[in-house]
């Protein structure tokens, strides 16, 4: 299943509005075995924008294609560019209060694992175990040549020294990790090859229209059949590498439970829908459980 930039899509209008009550999902969770989907609502806290939200990055920028990435040096150019100067804003943000938040769930056996929409590994930051990073992780980076892997952190500090003063204002930081800059701010930035073969590096993250890897979305189509209902957390399931874990988990009879503040494409498969910010939702529902959410 190839990833795509959906641009929009039309929420369901027979639908009852979601409540603001977050104890079904305290319910759910009493019982355990549940496994998390997340996306990037739950990271906006952290200053890192979502996609489709209000003020999301899709309405003022269409993310990097692999077809484009692969086939264009001057896509590259562009994309290395906007990412470098992303990762410095990127790369020091901090879990809020919902990673933290399924990290207690997880540390207390509610939950039978999270899998996670998002490229910033904020969960794992959090003290989150076995994250399954369906879209992959901004902190490393693979040849497109060799298959060598190597820490973003590495790659970093080659981009300085290559780029001597590049230090431009961006217009924002998208989801990605990206930073909104124009064609003159990205100017002639010299792009580094992989330091083994001399190949062409890409972030180890899945671009739009390139394909979730088949043994990870079958290890996720494991977990929905382990699991005893699927909590999603501040994603829109607006692309199917998501919206199918919903599905299969409808379809098997598992309960599932959505917690983002606006409607989503999985919203007709849901049994509860609440309608609040991520951080007050799961700090509400650790309260409700008697567990702690670490500061």
């Amino acid at each position: 299943m190839r990833m795509r930039p959906t641009l929009s899509w039309t929420p369901a209008e027979d639908l009852p509005p979601g409540t603001t009550d977050p104890e079904p999902v305290a319910d759910a969770l009493s019982t355990r075995g549940v496994l998390v989907l997340s996306g990037a609502g739950i990271s906006t806290e952290s200053g890192i924008p979502d996609y489709r939200g209000e003020g999301g990055s899709l309405s003022r920028h269409t993310p990097m294609t692999y077809q484009d990435f692969t086939a264009h040096a001057h896509a590259r150019r562009r994309y290395w560019a906007r990412s470098h100067l992303g990762w410095r804003t990127f790369g020091r943000a901090r879990p809020n209060a919902g990673h933290r938040a399924v990290a207690a769930f997880g540390r207390h056996g509610l939950l039978s694992g999270v899998i996670t929409q998002n490229v910033d590994g904020l969960h794992q930051a959090a003290g989150s175990e076995d994250v399954v990073e369906l879209h992959g992780t901004l902190a490393r980076v693979v040849c497109l040549s060799c298959g060598a892997f190597s820490p973003r952190g590495e790659l970093a500090q080659r981009l300085e020294e290559a780029n001597p003063g590049f230090a431009p204002v961006a217009a924002g930081i998208n989801p990605d990790g990206d930073a909104d800059l124009t064609d003159e701010q990205v100017g002639d930035f010299r792009v580094v090859p992989c330091t083994v073969c001399g190949g062409i590096l890409k972030p180890d993250v899945v671009f739009f229209g390139e394909a979730v890897p088949q043994q990870r979305v079958e290890h996720c189509r494991e977990l929905v059949r382990a699991a005893t209902s699927l909590l999603v957390l501040g994603s829109s399931l607006t692309v199917m590498s998501g919206l199918r874990f919903v599905r299969q988990a409808a379809q098997a009879g598992k309960p599932v439970l959505i917690v983002n503040r606006d409607p989503t494409r999985g919203d007709q498969h849901a049994l509860t829908r609440v309608s609040l910010p991520l951080g007050r939702a799961l700090t509400t529902v650790a309260d409700r459980l008697g567990m702690p959410v670490d500061s």
